[in-house]
């Protein structure tokens, strides 16, 4: 796994579900390498239930448990949020299981056992399918939507001026320190850029984003 998908993954938070406890702790100390949290279930109740307190980024289950089995789970997690990313493990490969797996619009259905270039290309399919409904989280309730340029934190929704979009897309890109010199010939073009002005924009900005999340690096610049 290369740093950029580890640094992506760090971004968000996963749900796994499985009922043997010696299987269900390697593979949390795994997701826990990846992750920023890993919240644990040992039957399909429990994993429902973290799901609605918790709201994971992604799902990861197992498809034979007790109480609910990964299907059941899984059906009632879309009744609560038809957008979830879920992932089922099993070591199935029944074409009736597959079938209803198929119909539940998976992000993946893998056949045990789990190998690191089948985990791999499913986080994968996670982080694209993420990327492309166009809602990027950067802090806990904080949307950015590329396609409509907009913050968007719970009922509220912030529009964005052009030079707002062009710096939060840079810095969203980068996902590091955005220096004045940058800001300037990104933002400004071929305008000239004062110090008030530039000051003026981050206060307003400032405004729309989680409070203390956008940070002056003192002779250098911004960063998220």
């Amino acid at each position: 796994m290369d740093e950029k998908m580890l640094e992506k993954l760090s971004k968000y938070s996963v749900l796994y579900a499985e009922d043997e406890a010696g299987i269900r702790q390697n593979v949390a100390e795994m997701l826990s390498l990846f992750f920023k949290e890993v919240y644990l279930a040992k039957d399909g109740m429990e994993a429902y239930e973290l799901f609605v307190e918790k709201s994971p980024d992604l799902v990861i289950t197992d498809i034979k448990m007790p109480i609910l089995d990964g299907i059941e789970l899984t059906k009632k997690i879309r009744e609560q949020d038809s957008k979830a990313q879920i992932l089922i493990l099993s070591a199935y490969t029944e074409v009736d299981y597959m079938l209803a797996a198929v119909e539940l619009s998976l992000v993946r259905y893998i056949v045990k056992p789990i190998t690191e270039t089948k985990l791999v290309d499913a986080l994968n399919k996670f982080l694209e399918s993420k990327e492309s409904s166009g809602m990027i989280e950067f802090h806990d309730g904080w949307f950015y939507d590329t396609h409509k340029k907009q913050i968007i934190h719970e009922d509220q929704v912030f529009e964005l001026t052009k030079k707002e979009v062009k710096f939060l897309e840079l810095i969203f890109e980068r996902d590091s320190v955005i220096t004045y010199e940058e800001i300037e010939r990104e933002l400004w073009e071929d305008e000239y850029m004062s110090l008030n002005a530039l000051r003026l924009m981050m206060k307003n900005l400032r405004k729309k984003l989680p409070k203390g999340s956008l940070r002056n690096i003192q002779s250098v610049g911004y960063k998220l």
